[in-house]
């Protein structure tokens, strides 16, 4: 089983995956390997901290992140051997050559990417919307091998396939209004590691998102006092969907971006999955639909 979360900042995968993939880990012992991917250089979003220094900052708080979760870490490199600067990344041939490299590189089961929003007035932030609009550009172009060889230059006369994934889309708290969810995964049991992870992002959690004033948080003074914070975040989530405040729950849904899956694939690989039996019989038609069609 492998598993990939592309996403823009550093901080994101903590907020919208982490307790999932934790829960992937523990069901193939041994036999799990999960990844993340950023897409900008986590240069820009601090108030006192200069460019060099934030990045810096953000690349060492990630890094921890990554040890605690037991997962693969990466910067995406364009083919310049530039990274993307936040807020200005541009859906061009290099980023989804990028990405498609990437992807191929590592062949997962399943990725996980920010969604897009339906209504124009919903809420964005550039940064996700253009990562998520990448994933869905190139998804077609993951077992196309000469799709990007101008940037990527290989033996044309040789081709591999590669694995198409299946694609879920996170949950968005900037997306207000449109996000929606199709698997519900009871993350509860794991919170605490969540924590952990999210609290190695000190610069994120205690300087800046609280400076921001986007997120309805203080600078948490403790662990403790984070755990408590990053609870109410995910109450939030789960009542923002109509769910009880527990058990903590990641939202996805499922995307025809790729691999279209079916139903009781998707119950086998995420047993956790608490989502209301109106939402499971909605999802079963789509897919139904969806693999008719194609």
């Amino acid at each position: 089983m492998r598993a990939l979360c592309i996403h823009a900042h550093f901080d994101d995968y903590e907020f919208v995956a982490a307790g999932t993939f934790e829960l992937l880990r523990q069901r193939h012992p041994g036999n799990f390997q999960g990844q993340l991917i950023v897409c900008t250089d986590g240069k820009a979003g601090h108030h006192f901290r200069t460019r060099d220094e934030t990045g810096r900052m953000r690349l060492h708080e990630q890094r921890k992140s990554a040890a605690l979760g037991h997962y693969e870490f990466e910067q995406l490199t364009l083919p310049s051997g530039e990274i993307p600067r936040e807020g200005c990344i541009d859906v061009a041939p290099p980023f989804l050559a990028a990405l498609w490299k990437a992807i191929r590189s590592f062949e997962p089961d399943y990725i996980f990417c920010p969604p897009l929003p339906n209504d124009p007035l919903a809420g964005v932030h550039i940064d996700h919307w253009a990562v998520a609009e990448a994933v869905r550009k190139v998804a077609y172009m993951i077992n196309v091998p000469h799709a990007f060889t101008p940037e990527y230059p290989a033996d044309e006369s040789k081709s591999n396939p590669c694995k198409v994934p299946v694609i879920l889309n996170t949950y968005d708290g900037y997306m207000c209004g449109e996000n929606a969810f199709d698997l519900a995964i009871d993350v509860e049991s794991v919170f605490s590691l969540v924590a952990e992870q999210s609290y190695c992002h000190q610069s994120q959690i205690s300087e800046w998102l609280p400076w921001v004033a986007r997120h309805q948080m203080s600078a948490p003074g403790s662990m403790s006092e984070w755990c408590q914070t990053l609870r109410k975040r995910f109450e939030r989530q789960n009542r923002e969907f109509g769910m009880p405040l527990t058990p903590l729950c990641e939202f996805f849904s499922v995307t025809a971006w790729g691999m279209i899956p079916t139903l009781a694939q998707l119950e086998r690989d995420f047993p956790k999955s608490i989502a209301p039996t109106t939402v499971a019989d909605r999802l079963g038609m789509r897919l139904t639909r969806w693999r008719r069609e194609n």
